[in-house]
């Protein structure tokens, strides 16, 4: 063997070299890929910047009724995405995920000092104010006496959910 046909050997695509189940792997992770992307909104995806035809693709998987019409688009679709770096999709998917569960977070800490404020007005009422020293404190006052007189007398907690609007609003 020459050294030329070495370097053409050491220069083939990393796609020669993988053998056939690596090769079924990657597609099928793509094909995966494609389906998480269909669950989107389609402003969502459209912002990817994918091929018109992927995103048609895409679109038409979310319509199809039956499940052998679904396989088929899911193959239609994972034969589209080896043509797409998927790098670029992933990262959007993990930032926009990354941004949902900072909202997720911040709801979470939202229905919590709710809940704090619901079960020890007194206590949590100064917490919050030394926190947030720009709260009103009367309207506070006032929600939370709202919120109180309702379960007291087994009413819907309308109360409860102007106050988290209120927390909400103050938190933003």
């Amino acid at each position: 063997m020459t050294i030329d046909n070495e370097t053409q050997d050491s220069e083939e695509s990393d796609e020669q070299r993988l053998s056939k189940s690596a090769r079924k792997r990657e597609a099928a992770s793509l094909q995966e890929l494609g389906v998480k992307l269909s669950a989107l909104p389609d402003q969502e995806i459209r912002a990817l910047d994918l091929p018109e035809n992927l995103f048609a693709a895409l679109r038409d998987l979310r319509r199809l009724p039956s499940h052998g019409a679904q396989v088929r688009q899911r193959q239609y679709i994972g034969k589209l995405m080896r043509t797409i770096d998927p790098e670029p999709v992933l990262a959007k998917l993990a930032e926009r995920k990354q941004r949902h569960d900072v909202e997720i977070r911040h709801f979470q800490q939202i229905e919590r000092w709710r809940d704090r404020l619901l079960s020890e007005p007194a206590v949590a009422l100064n917490e919050l104010l030394q926190e947030y020293p720009n709260a009103d404190r009367a309207a506070l006052t006032r929600l939370l006496e709202k919120a109180e007189r309702e379960r007291a007398e087994q009413r819907s907690p309308v109360g409860a959910r102007e106050l988290f609007a209120f927390l909400r609003q103050l938190f933003a």
